[in-house]
């Protein structure tokens, strides 16, 4: 699933020595372009602009060390946020539930789109999903692209969980 970006693979064990689980890493512009990096907190609390600043902090270091980019770039790192993106199969289970937006790569059943609901992912790695009263068997390696759609039923538990703000 999801083409890993070419620095997957060096990035995603200093993440995860912080702590933290990596989502995605994106690069994106041509001149100038900005390295996106997307964590998650492993305890299941929200991420923190401090955690951002701290993972940030740790790979700035080993960029610069190994510098795997030509010419300038900005680093940027971020939560997945409400609409999160599902990039692994852990991602669907846990986002059971929930209504998803899903591509793949090579159609199922004559589409490659499909908006519903995720029923699970089973043994065999295929991600169920039932969209327009159907139940949708896809591939999980041939999804190239899922995200969690953001519903009125989200927003409330997402609502939910956030502390007040107030002082």
């Amino acid at each position: 699933m999801m083409n890993k970006h070419p620095l997957w693979d060096m990035l995603e064990p200093v993440v995860e020595q912080q702590g933290y689980e990596l989502i995605r890493v994106l690069t994106i512009g041509v001149q100038n372009p900005t390295l996106q990096v997307m964590i998650d907190r492993r305890d299941g609390l929200e991420v923190t602009v401090d955690d951002c600043a701290k993972v940030s902090r740790v790979l700035s270091d080993v960029l610069d060390e190994k510098d795997p980019m030509e010419n300038r770039y900005s680093l940027e790192v971020s939560s997945p946020g409400i609409d999160r993106p599902l990039t692994k199969p852990e991602h669907f289970k846990r986002f059971a539930g929930y209504e998803a937006k899903i591509e793949t790569s090579v159609p199922v059943e004559k589409r490659k789109r499909f908006k519903g609901i995720i029923q699970n992912i089973d043994e065999n790695g295929n991600v169920g999903i039932a969209a327009e009263g159907v139940l949708y068997e896809l591939p999980f390696n041939d999804i190239s692209k899922a995200k969690i759609v953001i519903t009125e039923e989200l927003l409330r538990k997402y609502e939910a969980s956030e502390p007040d703000d107030e002082i």
